[in-house]
């Protein structure tokens, strides 16, 4: 019998099929979220909601996102559920928009020639881990992460660095954006002012984690003028990574998914705050929430949707040492943004707000610095971690159990 030659679907064909791949998807999760033991949860696991905690059906939610200008998918950095879940949020987009873009917050602008030749295939892993000097400039796990860059890889689609350095943000949390000379602004224009809203976030924020360390950048300022440059620096990061989303959706016209922080999206503050001074007022904000999240941050406007997962579950594996700590980084450094409670870190006297600035004699710039000394740790040895506290530096030593008794899987 003669071949027959070969014939492309029509788009009504290639369009259901690209729907039965979300529906797919949205089943699979399900399905998971079955077998585990039951629970109250404000979202389900496997459950797409809407930003007041009403399930919606994930096919027309999909797809009247795959027709948006942007979708900005946020994460807390160190989960790897969140990471999988924006894996597999791009590719339910994908299937039923093929022609996007993929914008990260990891890498600044300069290393976007090492990003064009990763998506080109002429690298490995390693060499590009290597190239971007990964875990000083992101230091959280690569592997959080590369799942969607070899996604990117693997259909063409372009992926596009969003950040700009880290010394630009704390320059500007120091001094100000105006004492930054226009040729070393990295090619950032001047934000728009953020919403009332936004800064009072902001506020709360420094002051739970930076205030201490804001005084002792510039003693001599007031309080007040500290909270102004960090609300500043804030808004400069926020229109860095706007302006390369906008313009790579002006440029190429394809839909772009931002992948970053969810403090730089959560109630359409931050970028997307910024895109719609740029011109994109629709672009689509969706969050990862976690099973024992607080309930009352359903509050209508936090996200355009949220999809429920469940407690996390760590894969059998040998005990690793764990301070206990959930680590924000920073242009200055890593701060202790929370405790958890019966762990090293609480043994030891470190509070929120500790910035960490040596371990056991080397410095600490980024997490993977002091991820790198934990994991040489032996069970009941001691740390020594010299930190800044309300501007003073002091010594305080972790004490690892010698049983290895687990810890919350914090670094």
């Amino acid at each position: 019998m003669p071949r027959q030659p070969f014939r492309p679907l029509a788009p009504s064909l290639r369009r259901r099929l690209a729907l039965l791949t979300v529906t797919a998807l949205s089943m699979t999760a399900s399905a998971g979220w079955a077998a585990e033991p039951s629970r109250v949860a404000c979202v389900p696991p496997g459950v797409w909601a809407d930003s007041a905690g009403a399930a919606v059906e994930p096919v027309p939610l999909l797809r009247r996102l795959a027709e948006a200008p942007v979708v900005l998918l946020g994460e807390q950095h160190d989960k790897a559920d969140h990471h999988r879940w924006q894996l597999h949020t791009l590719a339910g987009l994908h299937a039923l928009n093929p022609d996007l873009a993929v914008g990260i917050e990891m890498l600044p602008r300069r290393l976007q020639p090492v990003l064009d030749r990763w998506v080109a295939g002429e690298m490995t892993e390693g060499e590009f881990l290597k190239a971007t000097d990964w875990r000083t400039v992101w230091g959280f796990d690569p592997q959080f992460y590369l799942p969607i860059l070899q996604f990117a890889r693997l259909h063409r689609l372009p992926v596009v660095a969003l950040n700009v350095e880290r010394s630009l943000i704390g320059r500007t949390a120091r001094n100000g954006w105006a004492t930054i000379p226009e040729a070393e602004r990295e090619g950032v224009g001047n934000p728009a002012a953020p919403t009332e809203a936004y800064r009072n976030r902001l506020t709360e924020t420094l002051a739970a984690h930076d205030r201490s360390e804001a005084r002792s950048a510039a003693p001599s300022d007031a309080p007040d003028s500290a909270v102004k440059r960090f609300i500043e620096a804030q808004g400069i990061w926020d229109r860095a990574m706007a302006e390369k989303i906008a313009e790579t959706r002006r440029i190429t016209g394809r839909l772009v998914v931002g992948i970053l922080g969810e403090g730089h999206v959560a109630s359409r503050d931050g970028v997307p705050h910024q895109l719609a001074d740029l011109g994109i007022g629709d672009a689509a904000v969706l969050l990862p929430w976690d099973a024992d999240r607080d309930c009352d941050e359903l509050d209508g406007r936090i996200a355009d949707a949220v999809f429920g997962l469940g407690p996390e579950r760590e894969d059998a594996e040998p005990q690793r040492p764990k301070l206990g700590v959930q680590l924000d980084p920073g242009p200055e450094g890593i701060t202790v943004g929370a405790v958890s409670s019966g762990s090293v870190a609480a043994a030891a006297g470190l509070r929120t707000g500790d910035r960490i600035l040596i371990a056991a004699g080397t410095p600490v710039r980024a997490p993977a610095d002091l991820v790198a000394v934990i994991r040489r740790q032996a069970p009941g040895t001691w740390l020594p971690l010299t930190i800044r506290r309300d501007g003073v530096e002091q010594e305080v030593v972790a004490k690892f159990p010698v049983d290895g008794a687990a810890h919350p899987p914090q670094p």
